[in-house]
């Protein structure tokens, strides 16, 4: 399924929130490494991101609920962005959709730098 909302409200059969969702949503393919409890951790590809969160993909089955950290490697940038928290909201076959609940400020505004500037 392709998605290629990029500003507004975006609405999908998979994330029943996607009404609540607000502000610009880029595609982007990168990877994503996810961390959770118990030393659980695993490899993806971000199909997607905005400021509040984002779509990704993996071999790794997550289910709607996990608490994740996240290092996400984005294009022409050094260091990952790192979220501290992230919660998967829905899984459909291989993909899944996060929301960032903890996001230190410098990595915010990184992340909101990096959307504001994608070309629409």
């Amino acid at each position: 399924m392709v998605m290629r909302e990029t500003q507004g409200v975006k609405a999908d059969r998979h994330d029943t929130t996607a009404a609540d969702r607000r502000g610009r949503r880029i595609e982007l393919s990168c990877r994503l490494f996810f961390f959770g409890d118990d030393e659980f951790e695993g490899e993806g590809t971000l199909l997607d991101i905005s400021t509040s969160g984002c779509r990704a993909a993996s071999s790794i089955a997550l289910h709607p609920g996990t608490i994740l950290k996240l290092s996400v490697f984005l294009p022409d940038q050094k260091w990952p962005l790192r979220m501290d928290e992230g919660i998967v909201r829905w899984v459909s076959g291989k993909e899944f959709g996060l929301e960032f609940t903890s996001i230190r400020l410098a990595q915010r505004e990184r992340l909101r730098a990096i959307v504001m500037q994608a070309k629409p």
